[in-house]
C-alpha cells in the first residue's frame, strides 16, 4: 500500500518507486516548455468530444509541477504537483483512474480543485507511458459537474491514449535521428578542414616533383637511357593524376559552400560559351548550344561546376574521331531541365546506377589514357541535389550518353 501524507487538507500522492529514471525519461524527450504539437491538440479535442467534457487535457508530471502539453477548455500551462489529481493516476500505469465525484474520494474532497470556482468535480486520466514503460504523464478528461464515462468513452479513451504515447516514441526517433544529423554534419566540417588540409599540404610536394622531374630531364637527359627517361615520364604522370586527384577531392567537399552562392541573372549561351573557352576545345569537337538563348536567374558558381563535370566526361570518354555533343536546356513552372547528350564510349546498362556513388569508376581509361577517380559525378549529384533537383542517366554502349538533370524553381527563380 503506498503511504499517502496530508497537507493542508490535501492528501498528496507519493513518489512512484521509479521516480529518478521517470524524471530521466521524462527529461530526454524535451517534452516541458516545448512548443504545442497540433497533433496532441487534435487528441486533446477528439477526447473532449468524445467523452462530452469541457476540459481535455495531455499532462505531464515532472519533479514539482503539473505541466499541460495540450489543453482544451483551460488557459492554464502548469500547475503544482502537490495537487494534481493526475499525480495519483500515474501510480496505476495500467488502470484509467476515473473520479465520478471528486467530492466523495477522500483523497481529492479537500483539493483545492474541487473547492476552487469553477470546480473540477469530475476527472477520468489514462496514464501514458513512454518505450521504456516509464509514465509521463495522462490524457485526461474534466468536468465542472459530476460524471461518469460509458465503458465505449472509456475504451475510446484509452485509444486516444495509445495515440499520445505513439507520439512520444516518434518524438523520440526524431531526437535520436537530430542528434545523428548534428553528429553527421560535424564530421563532415572536420572531414571538409581535414580534406583541405591535405589538400594544401600534398600539393605543393607534388608540383616540387613535377618541375624536379623536368629539371632531372633537361640537364640529365644524355645520362639516361631510354627505360630511365620512361620512368622521369611515368613519375610526372604519376604526379598530376595524384595533384588531379586531390584536386577532385577538395571540390567535391566544397561543394556545400557553392550552392550558398548569390543568385544571378544570366543566359545559357553566356555559361556554356564560357565553359567551352576554359576546357579550351579543339576543332574535332562539336557542342551544339541550346537553340533557344534562356535567361536563367540562379546561383551561376554551382551550374557552372555541374556543366564542367559533365561536358568533361563527354570529352573525356569519347572514342570517335569527332565529339559531338548536344546541350538542352528548357523552362517549366516550378523548375529549369538540363540535358547533355553525347556519342562517346557510353556506360553500361549494370553500371548507370553505381556511376554517382563516390570513388565508383567505370571506365579503364579516357580518351587520353588516363584513369578516372570517380569522384566529379558524385559531386555533380551533391550539387544537383543541393539546389532541389535531380539527375539521372540514359546510354548505350559505343553509341553515347544523355545526363538528364533539373534545378528547382525554389532554388533557381
Amino acid at each position: 500500500m503506498i503511504e499517502k501524507k496530508e497537507r493542508l487538507k490535501t492528501i498528496i500522492a507519493d513518489k512512484p518507486v521509479n521516480e529518478k529514471s521517470r524524471l530521466i525519461t521524462l527529461d530526454k524527450l524535451k517534452l516541458l516548455n516545448n512548443e504545442t504539437d497540433e497533433n496532441y491538440n487534435n487528441i486533446t479535442r477528439l477526447a473532449s468530444f468524445i467523452c462530452e467534457t469541457p476540459v481535455s487535457l495531455v499532462t505531464l508530471i515532472g519533479e514539482n509541477k503539473q505541466y499541460f502539453l495540450s489543453r482544451v477548455g483551460t488557459t492554464i500551462e502548469e500547475a503544482p504537483r502537490d495537487i494534481s489529481h493526475c499525480s495519483h493516476a500515474i501510480l496505476n500505469p495500467e488502470e484509467l483512474l476515473e473520479i465520478p465525484d471528486t467530492r466523495e474520494d477522500e483523497r481529492f474532497a479537500n483539493n483545492p480543485y474541487t473547492l476552487s470556482d469553477p470546480k473540477i468535480l469530475f476527472y477520468a486520466g489514462m496514464p501514458l507511458k513512454a518505450h521504456n514503460g516509464q509514465v509521463l504523464g495522462t490524457l485526461c478528461v474534466l468536468d465542472t459537474k459530476p460524471n461518469q464515462l460509458s465503458e465505449e468513452k472509456k475504451t475510446a479513451l484509452k485509444a486516444l491514449a495509445k495515440q499520445v504515447e505513439t507520439l512520444f516514441e516518434l518524438r523520440r526517433h526524431n531526437l535520436k535521428l537530430e542528434k545523428a544529423s548534428l553528429e553527421l554534419r560535424n564530421k563532415n566540417i572536420q572531414l571538409k578542414e581535414f580534406a583541405g588540409i591535405v589538400s594544401h599540404d600534398m600539393k605543393m610536394p607534388l608540383a616540387n616533383m613535377i618541375l624536379t622531374t623536368d629539371v632531372i630531364k633537361a640537364k640529365y637527359a644524355a645520362n639516361f637511357d631510354a627505360e630511365g627517361i620512361e620512368y622521369l615520364d611515368y613519375l610526372k604522370q604519376s604526379s598530376f593524376k595524384l595533384s588531379n586527384y586531390i584536386t577532385g577531392i577538395l571540390q567535391h567537399y566544397e561543394s556545400d559552400s557553392l550552392t550558398e552562392g548569390v543568385e544571378e541573372e544570366f543566359d545559357i549561351h553566356d555559361i556554356l560559351e564560357g565553359i567551352i573557352d576554359l576546357l579550351n576545345i579543339n576543332d574535332n569537337c562539336i557542342i551544339n548550344l541550346p537553340e533557344k538563348n534562356i535567361s536563367l536567374n540562379c546561383n551561376r558558381i554551382a551550374l557552372e561546376q555541374i556543366f564542367l563535370n559533365l561536358i568533361g566526361n563527354s570529352l573525356k570518354y569519347n572514342n570517335k574521331e569527332e565529339i559531338i555533343i548536344d546541350v538542352i536546356c528548357g523552362q517549366e513552372e516550378n523548375y529549369y531541365h538540363f540535358s547533355i547528350t553525347d556519342n562517346g564510349i557510353g556506360i553500361p546498362k549494370d553500371k548507370q546506377e553505381d556511376i554517382f556513388e563516390l570513388f565508383t569508376v567505370i571506365a579503364e581509361k579516357d580518351r587520353r589514357g588516363n584513369r578516372g577517380n570517380g569522384i566529379g559525378l558524385s559531386t555533380v549529384k551533391k550539387l544537383v541535389n543541393s539546389l532541389g533537383g535531380e539527375i539521372t542517366v540514359e546510354s548505350e554502349i559505343n553509341k553515347g550518353t544523355t545526363f538528364h538533370f533539373t534545378m528547382s524553381s525554389s532554388a533557381c527563380d
